[in-house]
């Protein structure tokens, strides 16, 4: 590992433990030739995955866009941070653990709409309203219905 201080080669490893529920190491190193030391983290590599739009459109996936659906459902809601991290992490493992290089965005937005009804109820109907595109308060109250039963 290059040392980001002098940029040297050398550098040993003085700890390492895991981080992130064990989806990583956290590794301590020092520079050889200056002394400084610096921490670096081991993640295991996955696949490129593509997300298919509704229009059939395809991009590469990208966790920061699930992180702001359940950021904006959950606004003004006692829903902590880490209860966010935790329930976006917790979909990511789901869209990785079917090991397929492609998912539609309406199975990500089912997952999302999952986790939020068990999380907070309000939240779940914000999300549900802007991702299933409610056009008027009937398509809104059916939604609350069903969430009553």
């Amino acid at each position: 590992m290059k040392c980001p201080f002098c940029g040297n080669n050398d550098t040993s490893v003085i700890d390492s433990r895991p981080a992130d529920d064990n989806a990583s190491i956290r590794r301590r190193r020092i520079c050889d030739e200056c002394g400084k030391r610096f921490t670096t983290y081991e993640k295991v590599e996955t696949i490129p995955l593509i997300v298919i739009k509704k229009d059939n459109n395809r991009e590469q996936y990208d966790r920061s866009k699930i992180e702001k659906g359940v950021l904006l459902s959950c606004h003004k809601r006692p829903v902590s941070a880490n209860q966010i991290r935790d329930l976006v992490d917790d979909i990511e493992k789901q869209i990785f653990n079917r090991e397929e290089r492609e998912i539609a965005s309406a199975d990500i937005g089912e997952m999302v709409m999952r986790a939020l009804k068990d999380l907070d109820s309000v939240a779940y109907v914000r999300f549900a309203s802007v991702y299933r595109e409610f056009k008027d308060v009937d398509t809104f109250m059916d939604e609350l219905k069903k969430l009553q039963d």
